[in-house]
């Protein structure tokens, strides 16, 4: 069932976005939050029948699979490694809805986005996946449609071997909102705790979730935008969260990172066409 509902919603967007790039990120949250409550008698009961099980089996494998802390356990490309059949019908999905499309005439151009990369062992496996399942459903299909395959730059490690990932993957994408808050070690769900102390005293001159720190994170990304593009030139580098709504964030995605795009939630876009295109205004008078 869940194929049927990711490939018609894949269709829509594919439709929607006719001519341009569709950057589709793979499963990313952590494991536990598709998962019942165990204070949920009614859902239990009704999903142990489904399942052909028993309600006290079930409560025990949902337990099974609680974390301590979650964010930095089960999730992005490790939930994709350990658990090939979600990737394997994501992909199926995309590839699927894509071909459909094009058969009405829409240009489809799917970019596949793995989640949480730290190592590039990681991306590799989930691209030999992603690449066979689509291999898989071209012979079904009898023809084919071009997709890539990225990652997300999330994890400071991906940053620092940023290099070694660029040969594998066809674009990057970061992740801001989790490479600040591993670049901190701050949790992004906690900081409401001490933030405005710091904002206060000032330890901080932004809240770093709203406006990115160029100082740390910021090096980050300007280092992984030097490795990645020393290993492919013309490599698409772009940036999805909220910080892509974000004016001075965006100037400096823009002008002195030298993204390609950056993406945020739709409410803000407006907010993010004006900041890009002052930035491109401002970099053009210094030239």
């Amino acid at each position: 069932e869940l194929l049927s509902f990711q490939r018609n919603d894949f269709e829509g967007i594919f439709k929607e976005m006719d001519g341009l790039p569709v950057t589709i990120r793979l499963l990313d949250p952590p494991l536990h939050e598709f998962l019942p409550s165990l204070d949920d008698d009614i859902i239990l009961a009704s999903l142990a029948n489904q399942l052909d099980t028993t309600v006290d089996e079930l409560k025990e494998q949902v337990k099974a699979a609680e974390e301590v802390n979650p964010m930095l356990g089960l999730r992005g490309c490790r939930l994709g490694i350990t658990r090939p059949s979600i990737i394997e019908m994501q992909t199926r999905a995309i590839i699927e809805a894509a071909l459909n499309v094009i058969d009405s005439g829409i240009d489809a151009k799917a970019d596949i986005m793995v989640p949480l990369v730290g190592k590039v062992e990681e991306f590799r496996n989930q691209a030999a996946l992603i690449r066979s399942v689509a291999a898989t459903v071209f012979g079904e299909h009898g023809k084919t449609c071009d997709f890539k395959v990225g990652t997300m730059i999330e994890i400071p490690r991906a940053a620092l071997t940023a290099h070694e990932i660029a040969k594998e993957a066809d674009f990057f994408s970061f992740g801001s909102n989790d490479l600040t808050q591993m670049t901190f070690g701050y949790s992004r769900d906690d900081v409401g705790s001490f933030v405005p102390a710091y904002l206060r005293e000032g330890i901080l001159m932004d809240d770093p979730f709203v406006t990115l720190d160029t100082e740390g994170v910021g090096q980050l990304i300007k280092m992984t935008v030097e490795k990645g593009r020393n290993i492919k030139p013309e490599m698409k580098i772009g940036v999805c969260g909220e910080h892509g709504g974000d004016p001075r964030s965006v100037h400096f995605f823009s002008n002195e990172a030298g993204l390609t795009y950056v993406s945020c939630s739709p409410f803000r876009v407006p907010i993010a066409r004006l900041a890009a295109a002052q930035a491109s205004v401002k970099k053009s008078f210094e030239m």
